[in-house]
C-alpha cells in the first residue's frame, strides 16, 4: 500500500513500493532539492502528471546502462562523423528540460510540467543536475539531462529535432562518464530504444545494493565540462 506523507524527510522502504502499478512507492511531499536528492540517494523517482499529486517510484526491474557498455551502431557512429553536431554540457539546462516537455507522438514529453522544471533547475544550481546537449549551426537539437550522485548518474529525459540527436547525447554522456569512473546510468523504466543502445534490467535489489556504493563516492559538482 502506498504511504501518503506531509513534509516527512524519508521515504517508505522501496521494498514496500507496488507491483501493479509497478514501483508507485508514495504520494504527496514536495519537489525541494532536499527531498529530491534523499529519494535519487535511495533509487526513487518524481512522476506523475500535472494537476495530480507526486508520485513517487521505484520500480522493479531497474532499466540501467553501464557506460562503458554504451552500443553504438554502424549508422549510429556515422551520424556521430558525419551529422555536424557540436555537443556541449551544462550550457542550456532549462532549454533541454524544455524540449523534453515538448508534446511529442508519443506523449512522454508533457510529463515535465513547469514545476518539475523549477524543481530540477534548482538542483542544477546546486551543483547536482546536468544536461547534455546536441547542436547543430547554433540551434539546439537534442540533449538529455538527468542528476548526477557520487559517481551514479540518474537520466531523467530525452528529446531530438533531427534523427538520433539524443543518441548522440547518450553516447557522448557515457564516454565521459566511464572516464569519470561513473558505475550506471539509471534508465528508470525499460525500453527497446534503450535496451538497443546496450542498457539492461537489473532486480530492484541489486541495484539499490550498487546504487548504495556509487553515491557515496566523491561526487562532481556541476557545471561539468567535457574532457578534451
Amino acid at each position: 500500500m502506498t504511504e501518503r506523507f506531509h513534509g516527512a524527510s524519508f521515504f517508505p522502504p522501496v521494498e514496500t513500493a507496488l507491483t501493479d502499478p509497478n514501483g508507485l512507492l508514495a504520494m504527496g511531499g514536495d519537489l525541494s532539492p532536499a527531498r529530491l536528492l534523499d529519494a535519487y540517494r535511495h533509487g526513487i523517482f518524481p512522476w506523475f502528471n500535472p494537476g495530480e499529486p507526486i508520485l513517487w517510484w521505484s520500480p522493479d526491474p531497474r532499466m540501467v546502462l553501464v557506460p562503458g557498455e554504451v552500443r553504438v551502431t554502424r549508422s549510429l557512429a556515422k551520424r556521430i562523423r558525419n551529422a555536424g553536431f557540436e555537443l556541449r554540457i551544462d550550457t542550456a539546462f532549462a532549454e533541454v528540460m524544455r524540449g523534453c516537455a515538448a508534446p511529442r507522438d508519443d506523449a512522454f514529453g508533457t510529463w515535465i510540467s513547469p514545476e518539475m522544471v523549477a524543481a530540477y533547475s534548482r538542483l542544477f544550481e546546486a551543483g547536482y543536475a546536468h544536461s547534455v546537449e546536441t547542436w547543430r549551426d547554433g540551434r539546439l537539437v537534442g540533449g538529455l539531462y538527468g542528476v548526477a550522485i557520487g559517481r551514479m548518474f540518474y537520466g531523467e529525459s530525452m528529446f531530438s529535432r533531427e534523427p538520433d540527436a539524443s543518441k548522440v547525447a547518450l553516447v557522448r554522456l557515457a564516454r565521459q562518464l566511464q572516464q569519470w569512473e561513473f558505475g550506471l546510468i539509471d534508465c528508470q523504466m525499460e525500453t527497446a530504444h534503450l535496451a538497443s543502445m546496450g542498457a539492461r534490467t537489473l532486480p530492484r535489489a541489486l541495484f539499490v545494493e550498487r546504487l548504495a556504493e556509487l553515491v557515496n563516492l566523491p561526487h562532481l559538482s556541476g557545471p561539468w565540462t567535457f574532457d578534451t
